[in-house]
């Protein structure tokens, strides 16, 4: 990596045709997100990883400067992801670059809080560790919420203002991540201000996260000095956060399908999008070999209505300014890193090559150079700690009334949503005991403490998905990771936890007793050790046999995935019990 003082005289001499560049791509049609043009006929001259210059580049050429023709095809910066969850994919950093690098995404801003409510510090440490091995840019925001909400939760580790502070100072470390717990900060209480605060005093950007926030509580939100979002579902948020200086992340996961409303902020009301940024959040390794990564979300703005050139700017340029980072990265421009892309059509976004520090990376949807597998350490892949077998009388629920039906708040989740809404309807009630209605779609819902064996169990009833099954369950459920099952049969949900419990993590179906699916998952419970590929076949399977058993939803698993998250509007389970998150508190599943 090459730093500008150490690089300067050369960038000069290379620009002047007094030194040779070592690499000079000709003849390309370049986006130029600085100025908002598409000029013809540039060269790019790159010397020791950095840009020279970009113009005519004849006279930069020497006997050793690699000269690529690109025949007019465009030149732009290498896409940043400007917020991302590296372990919702369920690949390792390795494989991860393997399968975004040829999409074009050369940067990512990635918050660990996934590993580190499962393995704490450590797992944040073991991150970055991983990330210094590979060519993907990765920057790391420290997980400012683990747990996310710890008065409604078990998680596996606790990361206080000390740990904060201490993560922030590390190497690579670039900002405070979501700051979720937005009640903390509406209520000034001390832990949450003093994580924010221990931000500011070292000029660090503290990046947001406040689903269902608007007026006053909105605007106190960002007064804390919260400089982002991304739980962005309709125009008016996006236009909201415009308005309060915030940066606007406009999502495209693989369930949080966010970008075809929030970008009419900018298509319809007109708005400015130099303060947009473009934003995968989670999206799954089946996603991103299918549909692609950044450059999939850059094409699904520019579907919307949004003109290329700045639906590129709020992938590359934006980005940067608002991590600090265009002196570095984000545009095509002398002194700028030499991240490049070669793309055939600019509405299209089919990116052919890939330059990262002027090497090029990947050639036609491939990655062309070694990246070294990491291993992880044992203590990783030994996560999960509930110290009993469980049986079906587990997730059997109790009522004192013997028979009948009863009325219950029920989990309404919805495709493609982060947000679920509280439902009221009769279940049948049969010996005491309250049972789901599979035709209706509705569901027992468990979920079970992994990381301290306290026995907690939470049950509750969720309506959706479509299942004709008897159990899918999976330690990955955000945030604190706790064990999440969805069935209809209470010996199908015991084996399928107990087959987790015993394999250290994963995501498993279950009918009659049989298991149907089983996508292993021993990294901390959230992700593979196998190749990108496998893990996307074996995803690709289970969506098959999923939708052949019912469910026809897009990406289910990441919105079964969030049931369990106490942040999210409006009802939610965990290990402690049924949560009303709008309101904050407790709630009985039945209504007297």
């Amino acid at each position: 990596m090459s730093m500008m003082w150490e690089v300067s005289k050369d960038l000069v001499l290379t620009a002047l045709g007094k030194a040779e560049a070592d690499l000079v791509i000709k003849n390309g049609t370049l986006v130029n997100v600085n100025s908002g043009e598409v000029l013809e006929n540039i060269d790019v001259a790159v010397k020791k990883g950095r840009i020279a210059l970009i113009g005519k580049a004849d006279h930069c050429i020497g006997d050793s400067t690699r000269v690529i023709d690109v025949k007019g095809k465009y030149i732009t910066p290498g896409f940043l992801d400007a917020h991302v969850h590296i372990e919702s994919s369920m690949l390792t950093i390795t494989q991860f670059a393997r399968a975004v690098i040829p999409h074009g995404t050369t940067t990512v801003f990635a918050d660990p809080h996934e590993i580190a409510n499962v393995l704490g510090i450590q797992g944040v440490k073991l991150m970055i560790d991983e990330s210094k091995r590979v060519p993907l840019r990765v920057y790391i925001t420290a997980p400012s919420c683990v747990p996310a909400s710890p008065e409604f939760e078990t998680p596996g580790a606790i990361l206080g203002p000390h740990e904060i502070k201490e993560i922030l100072r590390w190497d690579g470390v670039i900002a405070l991540g979501e700051m979720m717990d937005f009640p903390g900060v509406l209520s000034l209480r001390e832990d949450v201000i003093s994580k924010i605060n221990i931000a500011h005093r070292i000029n660090k950007l503290v990046e947001g996260h406040d689903a269902g926030l608007r007026g006053n509580d909105l605007i106190a939100y960002a007064a804390a000095g919260i400089s982002s979002s991304h739980e962005l579902t309709t125009k008016i948020d996006t236009i909201n956060r415009i308005r309060l200086g915030m940066y606007a992340y406009l999502r495209e996961g693989s369930a949080w399908l966010d970008v075809e409303e929030t970008i009419k902020a900018i298509t319809e009301e007109k708005l400015d999008s130099r303060h947009v940024c473009l934003v995968t959040d989670d999206r799954e390794a089946d996603s991103i070999k299918h549909e692609g990564h950044m450059d999939y979300v850059v094409r699904r703005a520019i579907e919307e209505g949004m003109d290329p050139v700045k639906a590129i700017q709020m992938a590359t340029l934006n980005p940067a300014e608002h991590y600090r980072l265009d002196r570095e990265i984000g545009s095509i421009a002398p002194s700028r890193k030499a991240d490049i892309l070669i793309i055939g059509k600019l509405t299209k976004v089919n990116v052919e090559m890939v330059f990262i520090e002027g090497e090029l990376v990947a050639k036609d949807g491939e990655v062309i150079i070694d990246i070294p597998s990491y291993k992880y350490p044992t203590w990783a892949t030994k996560s999960i700690n509930v110290n009993k077998k469980l049986k079906a009388d587990d997730f059997k629920v109790r009522v004192t009334k013997k028979e009948g039906h009863i009325k219950a708040r029920i989990i309404k989740a919805k495709e493609g949503s982060v947000l679920t809404e509280e439902i009221i309807d009769e279940l049948p009630v049969h010996n005491n005991l309250v049972y789901p209605i599979g035709d209706e779609n509705i569901y027992k819902l468990a979920v079970i403490e992994r990381h301290k064996a306290t026995g907690n169990i939470g049950l509750g009833f969720v309506k959706g998905f479509g299942f004709k099954l008897g159990a899918v369950a999976s330690t990955v459920a955000h945030d604190s990771h706790n064990i999440i099952v969805i069935g209809t049969d209470d010996r199908d949900m015991a084996t399928a936890a107990n087959k987790l419990i015993d394999s250290g993590g994963g995501i498993i179906t279950v009918k009659n007793g049989e298991i149907l699916s089983f996508i292993e998952l021993p990294i901390a419970g959230l992700m593979s050790n196998q190749p990108y590929e496998v893990v996307a076949e074996k995803l690709d399977e289970m969506y098959k046999l999923w939708n052949k058993l019912g469910c026809k939803w897009r990406a289910p698993f990441m919105t079964l995935s969030l049931l369990a998250l106490p942040v999210l509007p409006e009802l939610r389970l965990t290990d402690k019990g049924l949560i009303d998150t709008v309101n904050q508190k407790f709630v009985s599943i039945f209504i007297e």
